[in-house]
């Protein structure tokens, strides 16, 4: 796991310019926020997820994320079907803070179409985009 100025970025995933993150098993895509957003969103107090049974299309937003003063949307990183909401995250959106990339997944969704992951970045283009990330929002 690769860590920037004190964020985390598991290198095993591909990554959303909407800070949405993507695990990929099998043809199974679990989805949530970064280490980056939340900690610059703060304090999550509510989360409106997609339903399961959704079709969502590649760069829909599908939900929010809010805090006690920032209200943040939720991007479909790819497009396909939700299978799963995290039913922990909906009742206790603190777990997103708490464990962006274990606990605190946001949804899962089965992947329509591989290619779309093609436009996501993985690797060292992730560490290149968040350094300008950082540079635009946190400084």
């Amino acid at each position: 796991m690769a860590e920037l100025q004190g964020y985390l970025v598991p290198d095993e995933l591909y990554y959303h310019k909407e800070h949405m993150w993507v695990r990929i098993e099998g043809d199974t895509a679990t989805v949530g926020i970064t280490d980056f957003s939340q900690k610059l969103a703060g304090e999550i107090s509510f989360i409106e997820l997609p339903s399961e049974g959704d079709e969502v299309a590649k760069e829909q937003i599908i939900g929010t994320i809010e805090t006690g003063k920032w209200m943040g949307k939720i991007y479909a990183p790819i497009s396909g079907e939700i299978t799963e909401i995290n039913e922990d995250v909906d009742d206790e959106p603190e777990k997103v803070n708490e464990s962006p990339y274990e606990a605190g997944w946001l949804f899962k969704m089965n992947v329509s179409d591989s290619s779309e992951l093609d436009s996501l970045m993985k690797g060292e283009a992730v560490l290149d985009w968040l350094k300008g990330e950082i540079e635009k929002h946190a400084k």
